[in-house]
């Protein structure tokens, strides 16, 4: 597994958007992006609100690249990566947010790519961490998030961008399993096709 140099590299970017004259360039915020700096659909995402923002989000990146390690390839990890951060930050125009900062849209998409490969290599677990991670999705868009991380964060969890997330991820993975069915000469979307 060579993905740990992507993840390093991308740790290291958002270490870096922290810094004020950085962040300041690289945030998501709607007017900027109407007027166009567009660069800012995706980098918003390695933006943080405070060091503890960029702390949590980054150490969600190690955890999960680490528990679905056997997954990541790192070609395909850093394009589903900068697909997430692209859908993430569009979906955010649907939104009421004016600024956006932090990748857990990006976590929960990667989160829900790595529990369908689970699943179709036959690790039951896998669906255990999908009907998880899509029930957290779902209470937060009923009942909203934690008060506390809003706290820890100093602004509101954007429970849309973690929708968002999980939907691509979904479709992410969807395409991923008719991809590796199509390079294997197989019909059908492989979705849920147990790899080989």
């Amino acid at each position: 597994m060579k993905t740990y140099r992507a993840i390093w590299l991308i740790l290291v970017v958002m270490c870096v958007a922290q810094l004020p004259a950085i962040s300041t360039v690289l945030d998501w915020q709607r007017h900027a992006i109407e007027h166009g700096q567009w660069w800012r659909i995706l980098t918003g995402n390695l933006t943080h609100t405070n060091f503890i923002h960029l702390i949590m989000n980054g150490s969600a990146l190690a955890v999960i690249t680490y528990i679905f390690r056997a997954h990541f390839r790192e070609k395909q990890f850093v394009t589903q990566f900068f697909l997430l951060c692209f859908a993430v930050g569009l979906a955010m125009f649907f939104s009421d947010y004016r600024q956006y900062a932090g990748l857990s849209g990006v976590l929960h998409g990667l989160f829900v790519i790595g529990a369908v490969a689970d699943i179709r290599s036959g690790d039951r677990v896998g669906w255990l961490l999908l009907v998880g991670v899509f029930a957290k999705i779902l209470w937060e868009q009923v009942f909203g998030a934690s008060a506390d991380t809003a706290e820890l964060i100093g602004a509101s969890v954007a429970t849309e961008a973690h929708l968002a997330g999980g939907i691509v991820g979904l479709a992410i993975a969807a395409l991923s399993g008719w991809a590796a069915n199509a390079a294997l000469g197989k019909e059908g979307p492989g979705f849920w096709d147990k790899e080989k």
